[in-house]
């Protein structure tokens, strides 16, 4: 349990990033010596230390959700735990099973859930760059690896050969990290923006209606008159333009914003500002009224709409509801009503300032969604979303680092934007260069720069750390067998 919390304090909001190698050195020696059985289960209790706390702004959000996350999280870190060898050739091992866990955990069941990951605990750390030349997986790998280091530092009772072939690869893996990160491509400036991000402001744990609905348009309007000229692009957050059908008969007009007045005043502020407007938007879908749309749109100068992008990986009983029909009788009131639909598109947007790639909101969590937008041109990240509904700030603070990761990943610049918070500007360096308050009416203006150039990341994805994470779960293994039947020889002899 120790271990399991020591990891969650890695993670934002707090962020002790340190904290994650000692979590896991007292994990490797919980595991010492025990069964298969018993690993599991210690293992399933680390795991349910680690995710409760650091996902605990769900149960305000969706109850059933944070449960089944919760304890799929923990079910990962169980079977990681179980797959080792019990002996001292277990921390090679782990470094190993514990970055596959974390793939599996990030992509299944029903999408994945990369929340409160090893990763994001070290996006503020010194370690972070590693990214960019095999992704978040080798970030795992390596805090994983220095976590077996100090155990075997800390524990070993006397220098043999597991141990000190630990301390060996853990300081070559460093050091050969370091060197590559320093050495490695990070794509090339060709243009400048000046953009600005609007943020309306208002309160957290507000949910969608009609009336909240229009409060929310108008606070980002008002918020959109301190936009100073001149400027290029002009970010606003997911879904804040929530249009409803056209009014009913009894209806008062100006308590509901309708899709028609929606577009009418967000092209005259494209105009008003000269510049390329991004708002989001979200509405039932007019060709399915039992499914919902969440895009967002590039809205030129002259108010042409010139592109648009549709979320692609959607929020498990946030945005759709997997196994509604066994779910629902149990919890209706606590699921959406209707299930978002996802894009089929490719994540940028081309505009007349430059192709931009998107990852709206919940995609930001996912490594593979920005690799696809800067694949396909492009040459700015922004991250649209909405943290109106969650309570606390740990989703926003997760989702801070997670920008960082991204643009260290990549080399790209991250815009991201909220209604309430947070918004943030991201260099690729992966630094935060300003960030609002929660709740505050802000903009944020900053000159950036449009990139190209592909990252070792970009190019390769995850496969080949999951490759190493294989090669080196089968060296314990093998190294175990090994080490037995060498002692079986010996004795033999004797």
């Amino acid at each position: 349990m120790a271990a399991g919390l020591l990891i969650a304090a890695s993670v934002p909001p707090w962020g002790w990033w340190p904290a994650a190698f000692l979590g896991l050195a007292l994990l490797d020696r919980s595991l010492a010596g025990r069964s298969a059985g018993s690993r599991f289960w210690r293992g399933l209790l680390a795991g349910t230390a680690w995710a409760f706390p650091s996902t605990f702004w769900m149960l305000d959000l969706t109850p059933p959700g944070w449960i089944i996350a919760g304890l799929l999280h923990a079910l990962w870190m169980g079977l990681a735990s179980a797959a080792v060898p019990s002996g001292r050739w277990r921390r090679l091992g782990l470094v190993g099973t514990v970055t596959l866990a974390e793939l599996v955990r990030w992509s299944v069941p029903f999408g994945g859930a990369p929340l409160a990951s090893i990763a994001i605990g070290q996006a503020g750390g010194p370690l972070a760059p590693v990214v960019r030349l095999a992704g978040p997986l080798l970030l795992v790998a390596l805090t994983v690896a220095i976590g077996m280091g100090i155990s075997a530092l800390c524990y070993g009772r006397r220098a043999d050969g597991a141990s000190a072939a630990t301390g060996i690869v853990v300081a070559a893996a460093l050091a050969l990290a370091a060197v590559l990160a320093a050495v490695a491509p990070t794509g090339q400036p060709v243009g400048s923006l000046d953009v600005a991000l609007v943020q309306g402001g208002g309160p957290q744990r507000t949910r969608a209606t009609p009336t909240g609905a229009a409060r929310v348009f108008a606070n980002q309007l008002e918020a959109n008159q301190l936009v100073e000229t001149p400027v290029d692009l002009v970010l606003w957050p997911e879904n804040v333009v929530n249009p409803v059908p056209l009014p009913a008969s009894g209806w008062r007009r100006e308590d509901r914003l309708y899709a028609d007045e929606a577009a009418e005043a967000l092209a005259a502020e494209a105009a008003r500002l000269d510049a390329v407007l991004v708002p989001g938007w979200f509405h039932q879908a007019a060709d399915d009224p039992a499914t919902n749309r969440n895009y967002q749109t590039a809205i030129e100068p002259d108010g042409t709409v010139t592109d648009r992008y549709d979320k692609v990986r959607t929020v498990p009983f946030g945005e759709f509801v997997p196994l509604r029909s066994l779910i629902e009788p149990f919890a209706a009131d606590l699921l959406p009503s209707r299930d978002l639909e996802p894009g089929t598109g490719p994540a940028v947007l081309d505009t007349s300032v430059g192709t931009m790639g998107v990852t709206i909101s919940w995609e930001v969590f996912f490594d593979h969604r920005s690799r696809d937008a800067v694949r396909d041109g492009g040459e700015v990240i922004l991250n649209p979303t909405n943290g109106a509904s969650y309570w606390l700030t740990q989703v926003q603070t997760q989702q801070v680092a997670s920008s960082r990761l991204r643009a260290l990943e990549n080399g790209r610049w991250v815009l991201q934007a909220a209604p309430t918070g947070f918004s943030a500007v991201v260099d690729p360096q992966g630094r935060v260069l300003q960030r609002t308050a929660v709740s505050e009416q802000a903009v944020i203006h900053h000159r950036i720069e449009r990139r190209t150039g592909l990252t070792w990341a970009t190019r390769a994805g995850a496969w080949p750390m999951a490759i190493l994470a294989l090669v080196l779960w089968a060296g314990s293994l093998i190294s175990s067998r090994f080490s037995i039947d060498l002692a079986s020889a010996s004795r033999s002899s004797d």
